[in-house]
């Protein structure tokens, strides 16, 4: 690895896991820098360009890695359940080989509650086409039931995916153990399918949980 990918690497590394443990807004950049091992204190800067773009990176780097799993697993899904498991399983599988303890989990979670980088989530989608493809193709299988519910129902996957798998990953660290992320996965998409697939007590046209635009997909 070249010295100023092996710089661009440790300065990505030591933001998520900072991010992951204090939070986005309460890390500045030259504390990554430090973590990091870096000297210059305008690291990021002059890796990134700024916070945004160290943000971006960060994103870009969980997404890109999960496109063409989720491609593949989803030209071979013939329901809603292997839909749904063609969005989670990758992220698990992408989890699964990160080395312990990993902070990854932890900083998604952090990013899809952060207004600014959810913004920057949102955007990283047109890099990453297929979560999108396989957004449309559940809406499609649903066509029975209300729209409106669905499209409710279905802003609700990134949420519980990176809540949970947050947990997971902080629990994990503190008693040492093996995250079982395939599990994890199963579990989740079992669980997701069984909630878009519900019997509909109220149709409605909108989210009554919330009036913020659809999370993006970790």
């Amino acid at each position: 690895m070249a010295r100023s990918e092996a710089a661009r690497t440790a300065l990505l590394d030591a933001a998520e896991r900072l991010f992951a443990e204090a939070g986005i807004a309460q890390v500045s950049d030259r504390r990554v820098a430090e973590e990091a091992g870096n000297t210059n204190h305008s690291a990021v800067h002059y890796y990134f360009g700024g916070r945004e773009g160290l943000l971006r990176a960060l994103v870009t780097r969980h997404g890109i890695a999960l496109e063409e799993p989720r491609r593949a697993m989803f030209a071979r899904s013939d329901s809603v359940l292997d839909d749904v498991r063609s969005l989670v399983m990758p992220s698990m599988d992408a989890l699964a080989a990160l080395p312990r303890p990993s902070w990854r989990a932890r900083f998604l979670n952090q990013a899809i509650n952060d207004p600014a980088t959810a913004t920057l989530m949102r955007e990283s989608t047109e890099s990453v086409p297929t979560a999108t493809l396989i957004a449309r193709s559940v809406a499609s299988r649903l066509a029975h039931l209300d729209q409106g519910v669905v499209t409710a129902r279905a802003s609700l996957i990134a949420l519980i995916v990176a809540t949970a798998c947050s947990e997971v990953e902080a629990r994990a660290e503190r008693g040492g153990q093996d995250p079982r992320w395939h599990s994890v996965g199963d579990f989740l998409s079992d669980a997701i399918t069984g909630m878009l697939l519900a019997p509909i007590s109220q149709a409605g046209s909108r989210n009554p949980l919330t009036e913020t635009p659809t999370p993006p997909v970790p």
